[in-house]
């Protein structure tokens, strides 16, 4: 048998475990895990180091360097992901609508786990432990197939949240890493229907289209960040400098870091605004204006308007109004996270009413997308599609429903 059938055989059969545990079984087998991965931190950044020192060999980019590293410091928000989630409300069971029919049957309908996940991501690490806690919390087993580039960091949290699990009510054959990166066996994964209930790539857009292009299991499918910054003719100087800034460089290599910036023609900060950019070491590439204008700005090519950067660089656009922004990010955006500085509450309204996307802000920066931020602890993915769950995913965008029906000897007639 091979690793991943034997190992997808294990998740299906502790998955029946799974659903049955109590709250506070699952918080007790979470909290262990949290001290564990604390206490083997060393060990586990010795390991990363391993995977960082081969992608640097292999010319990974800073911006993907800067994905797969942990730090001591990152562990620790690990940890605290970990333990967010104990203090979370477990769904599991939650009666999410009831009422009675006219014969006397009464209906409810409950949240239960979906059962296994597999979870396809690139070289990010964390995802590895925000993926394998927040399915355990919600009752579901969980098959981690993560990147070569991430072997050894993923190998030492896996064995690390196994070793956790031992002596708790989760079994932990309920976390399992496929060790096996090769793309044919993640072709057989993708068709694995008998044993995973849903996949949620998590990644760039060849990885996701690859999953959803290949998969007979269902996908649960998050999406490519080119999100957009517009600043309205309205826009507070100091306010809409900020955001800016914050939205590309606070981590320019995530999926909600700001990848466009769309500025009102008659926005008198633009000077201002682009210097402070080009000054943080910011390469621009904007329109044909822009760049005639400003000798530190490029001319930006079609395939930028596209391009999810994840690196301190930034398309800029100059826009004649709200209309034309909203027209832009419709034509180039990937459905994930918009925001709007402005103080005209109209142009606000027709952007909220307008622009299809998973979250949308005023006055706020983009960077705010995320599980976490949202106060769902742990995040599994944003999602930017409209089925099932849309925006960061946390611990209920996991589960599904079942329909209980209580009669007292009822026939249909």
């Amino acid at each position: 048998m091979n690793e991943l059938l034997e190992k997808a055989r294990l998740l299906k059969n502790a998955s029946k475990t799974l659903g049955m545990l109590s709250s506070n079984e699952k918080n007790e087998a979470l909290e262990k895990m949290a001290d564990h991965i604390q206490s083997n931190k060393e060990w586990i950044v010795s390991e990363n180091a391993k995977d960082i020192e081969t992608g640097k060999k292999n010319g990974l980019s800073d911006s993907l360097i800067d994905r797969l590293s942990l730090t001591n410091e990152r562990i620790e928000q690990i940890v605290d992901g970990v333990r967010q989630l104990i203090h979370l409300e477990d769904p599991i069971g939650e009666t999410i609508d009831a009422w009675e029919r006219p014969n006397g049957l009464r209906i409810e309908t409950i949240r239960v786990p979906l059962g296994v996940i597999g979870m396809v991501y690139e070289a990010r690490p964390n995802v590895t432990v925000d993926a394998g806690s927040l399915c355990l919390k919600a009752g579901n087993a969980v098959l981690l197939r993560g990147s070569s580039t991430a072997i050894h960091s993923n190998k030492a949290l896996v064995h690390t949240m196994q070793e956790a699990l031992e002596g708790t009510s989760i079994p932990k054959d309920a976390v399992q890493l496929l060790e096996d990166t090769s793309r044919e066996t993640a072709s057989e994964m993708f068709k694995l229907n008998q044993y995973l209930d849903v996949l949620i790539p998590r990644g760039g857009a060849g990885l996701i289209q690859s999953v959803i292009q290949n998969a007979t299991v269902p996908v649960l499918e998050t999406g490519v960040g080119n999100c957009h910054v517009y600043i309205d003719e309205s826009a507070e100087e100091k306010m809409a400098i900020e955001i800016a800034i914050n939205a590309k460089l606070h981590r320019p290599s995530v999926c909600n870091a700001a990848e466009t910036l769309l500025i009102h023609e008659k926005w008198p900060y633009k000077s201002e605004l682009l210097r402070a950019l080009y000054d943080r070491e910011v390469e621009l590439r904007g329109d044909e204006g822009l760049a005639v204008a400003y000798p530190f700005v490029q001319q930006a090519l079609e395939e930028d308007w596209h391009t999810e950067y994840l690196a301190p660089i930034l398309a800029v656009k100059v826009v004649s109004d709200v209309k034309e922004a909203i027209e832009h990010i419709d034509r180039y955006g990937t459905k994930h996270s918009e925001a709007i500085i402005s103080d005209n509450e109209a142009n606000v309204h027709l952007f909220y009413q307008s622009v299809d996307a998973a979250v949308l802000y005023h006055n706020a920066s983009t960077r705010f997308t995320d599980g976490e931020q949202f106060g769902y602890g742990a995040e599994i993915g944003i999602s930017t599609q409209k089925l099932h769950a849309r925006g960061p995913m946390g611990i209920k965008a996991i589960t599904t429903t079942k329909t209980i029906v209580r009669g007292t000897g009822q026939i249909r007639l």
